[in-house]
């Protein structure tokens, strides 16, 4: 009894050790996946693939062998042993230093644990996890080339970060892996997500496709690139419109038919090889036609998928792929392996629950497999075998063999990596991302083969390309279209609707504004004050500047004019002076004359300020003589009428204020008050509103002309008092409408005053006209100042 439990208890340390320790050894030759050397390196390849977990009752090893078979993955399998036997068959490359490998079958994201643990223990004991062993290196692997997927490096990361065991991967691209905090010993050689993702991108910008939908993996991988790809259209004319997460359950029908629904054209499917397989030939089946589809590097060199049949009618596949690059001598390797039977399952036995299951496979399926990531795969283990050389000081011919290596150090020249190789320069930047390689752009043809038809290198200058007419549409020649709504009108914005800026209704830009869809095409930019624009403009126009200039055929005729106004009132001044005793003169108002012949002769003066570009100090001018000595004018005027009424209707019945009038000189007095009252009236209308120099920009959209702004407000108080002064003068000479026939100057001053009314409402009349016409004041020619038209931005514009 006691022997029989013994027997048991061995069985299930056997077990447990199978799970937590051992290395895989499947029905291939055990060689293949084991090979001594003075150190080691491990590799994790998913020959196997798990497409759903596996539901344990206990703790026991994952038949792997039991899943689907990766030949690609396998291919990659192929291509770290071809390399390590290369490099140890190199005299220039760790010279008399043997490397070996470990190698495993890491068949599920989640749950192939035991590999790892085999790669940091020994003899049972996790490697680090005892202080007294953490600076010992019981363990001669001093590196790890894999995993192949971003959620199997994620699971199994952690555990080779606490010793800073370097971990290279030839296949994760999930940008967390980037966070050299959380992961600080992992490197890659091959381009994050992001890299690929900018292609995508490139490629939709490239055909102008806006209208897109994003079907995913539902892990780690899809995930981060639905992420960054969110992120890198913010900014661009894109719109997602539709975003699936796949998986094992995904209900195909109900995904095609939403995506027919939102009339999308586009398809970018971002995802592993076994789920878009599954896509593709749910899409076949579903007769789904006329689409586009963008694939990622990771399954657009299938080599069963373009020859399906049907394939042809679901539309036109192009894909982002790892550029090729040829391995010389892995062919002649891998026919060689097949001479020696290391394909054969003959004689080999299960351990820990393995089978490769590959006793079919032919040494030309190995070599004409995808070759995605096999590059990866090969920098991978030549940038851990330079790096172990540096750390051996290794020379010419030799190493140094008595030097301790720690994985920590070999970590440290990882991150100094730089050496050609097959004419590419092997770097890693800080954030362990590689600083080499490039995409392809392939395109499925009618030949079922991915053609090469562009490319996009990430450091270099020209950086990306698509040769157009490589590409056979499913349109039969025309670049099949993915919108939203179709572009607007020149000279129309977008008005966005639903939430997305790809669907929207188009709108006029009015007048004086334009569109600019380079820089906004969803707002109507206004014109600087300067310029003008008609409906639905792109740019705006510079604006014609116009004025009368003094050299203007009206300005000439209204000068002269003026200028004979004021001979002819001087002429009268001087004439009456020399006659200034006469009856006539005496009569007519004697002094008051001359005041009167003055004011008119100074009020034309303001008419020699209203030519050439207007100033300050011009539109002053233009008010203030006027406004000032015609009021002193019409103020002589409301005397003489007053005095006439005075004398023969208020001398009578009221004497007093008659002889008060006369002995005071009244009339003066009137006169000299309302000089001074208008002159502080100007004074303080213009320190409230000063006169200054106006473009007027609103009558005509064309025109800028310049005028005077005067400010009727600050103003007012002195047109009040002329008017004041003008209603009295009629009124009075209106009451001397009875008087005797030889007594008619209130009838001639009733008559200048309806000629006042009269030249008012012509220039009321004109100044209305103006405003509908296209000269200034409707008359004369017009100075014009005309500038190129030109794109302009909204910038504020200062009127002064």
């Amino acid at each position: 009894m006691r022997l029989l439990r013994s027997a048991t208890a061995m069985k299930h340390r056997l077990a447990l050790l199978c799970v937590l320790g051992s290395f895989l050894n499947s029905s291939i030759s055990s060689s293949q996946f084991q090979r001594d050397g003075d150190y080691l390196l491990g590799g994790l390849f998913n020959i196997h693939h798990v497409t759903s977990p596996v539901d344990r009752k206990k703790p026991e090893a994952i038949h792997c062998s039991s899943h689907p078979f990766l030949l690609a993955n396998y291919r990659m399998f192929q291509i770290m042993r071809f390399a390590v036997e290369e490099i140890n068959n190199s005299t220039k490359l760790l010279p008399n230093v043997s490397l070996g490998f470990e190698l495993f079958d890491h068949c599920s994201d989640i749950q192939s644990f035991p590999e790892i643990y085999k790669l940091i223990s020994t003899e049972g004991l996790v490697h680090g996890r005892v202080k007294s062993h953490i600076h010992k290196n019981t363990s001669k692997v001093i590196g790890v080339v894999g995993a192949f997927s971003s959620t199997q490096t994620l699971t199994v990361a952690p555990l080779l970060m606490m010793d800073f065991m370097p971990m290279v991967s030839y296949g994760a691209s999930s940008s967390v892996l980037s966070q050299k905090s959380v992961y600080p010993s992992f490197s890659r050689t091959v381009n994050p997500n992001a890299h690929v993702i900018k292609v995508i991108i490139s490629i939709i910008k490239h055909f102008k496709w806006r209208w897109v939908a994003f079907l995913n993996s539902n892990n780690d991988f899809g995930i981060d690139g639905l992420e960054i790809f969110i992120n890198m259209i913010e900014q661009t004319d894109i719109c997602l419109a539709y975003t699936k997460g796949l998986d094992e359950k995904t209900n195909f029908s109900q995904l095609f038919k939403q995506i027919h629904e939102q009339k999308i054209h586009v398809l970018i499917v971002f995802a592993p090889n076994a789920y878009a397989e599954a896509l593709i030939e749910s899409a076949i089946h579903l007769n789904i036609k006329d689409k586009v589809w963008i694939g990622d590097d990771g399954w657009t060199l299938n080599r069963k998928l373009p020859r399906m049949e049907g394939i042809k009618n679901i539309g036109t596949v192009l894909g982002i792929s790892q550029s090729k690059v040829t391995i010389p001598g892995f062919s002649d390797f891998v026919y060689n392996a097949k001479h020696h039977n290391q394909f054969e399952d003959e004689e080999q036995q299960e351990f820990c629950n393995q089978v490769c299951n590959c006793s079919n496979l032919s040494a030309e399926d190995v070599a004409t497999a995808d070759p995605s990531f096999s590059f990866s795969v090969y920098s991978a283990v030549y940038a851990l075998a330079h790096a172990l050389h540096s750390v051996l000081q290794c020379g010419v011919g030799t190493c140094d063999k008595s030097t301790a290596v720690y994985p920590h150090m070999v970590l440290a020249e990882l991150k100094k990596s730089n050496f050609t190789l097959l004419n590419q320069v092997v770097q890693f930047d800080e954030n362990g991302d590689p600083k080499f390689g490039s995409n392809s752009i392939v395109f499925w043809n009618k030949s079922g083969d991915a053609q090469e038809i562009g490319y996009y290198h990430f450091h270099t200058l020209s950086s990306f390309f698509i040769n157009d007419t490589l590409i056979e549409w499913f349109t039969g020649g025309e670049v099949p279209s993915s919108v939203c709504s179709p572009e607007c009108p020149v000279g129309y914005i977008k008005k966005p609707y639903e939430d997305y800026k790809c669907c929207f209704t188009c709108e006029m830009c009015p007048h004086g504004t334009y569109v600019n869809s380079t820089e906004d095409p969803f707002k109507c930019f206004f014109c600087a004050e300067t310029e003008w624009s008609n409906e639905a403009s792109t740019s705006c126009n510079q604006r014609s500047v116009e004025y009368i200039t003094f050299t203007d055929t009206l300005a000439i005729t209204l000068l002269l004019g003026a200028c004979a106004f004021v001979a002819i009132t001087i002429f009268i001044s001087v004439l009456f002076a020399f006659n200034y005793n006469t009856p006539v003169v005496r009569s007519a108002g004697g002094p008051m004359c001359f005041l009167i012949l003055g004011c008119l002769s100074l009020c034309s003066v303001s008419v020699f300020f209203y030519f050439d570009k207007p100033t300050t100090l011009f539109c002053i001018l233009r008010f203030l003589p006027f406004i000032l000595f015609f009021t002193v004018c019409i103020a002589c005027f409301v005397v003489r009428s007053f005095q006439i009424v005075c004398i023969f209707k208020i001398g009578a019945k009221f004497p007093k204020i008659h002889n008060w009038w006369v002995k005071y000189h009244g009339q003066w007095l009137i006169i000299t008050a309302t000089f001074f009252t208008q002159a502080l009236l100007v004074v303080i209308g213009y320190v409230t509103g000063p006169p200054k120099p106006y473009n007027e920009t609103l009558l005509y959209p064309e025109r800028i002309i310049l005028l005077c702004d005067i400010n009727a407000n600050a103003n007012s108080a002195s047109v009040v008092l002329l008017l004041f002064l003008c209603s009295l003068c009629f009124i009075f000479s209106y009451m001397g409408k009875d008087l005797p026939k030889n007594y008619n100057e209130a009838k001639a001053i009733t008559f200048c005053l309806l000629l006042l009314i009269l030249s008012w409402i012509f220039f009321v009349t004109e100044y209305m006209l103006y405003h509908a016409s296209s000269n200034v004041f409707g008359f004369g020619e017009i100075i014009t100042q005309r500038l190129p038209s030109r794109r302009i931005h909204p910038e504020p514009h200062d009127p002064s």
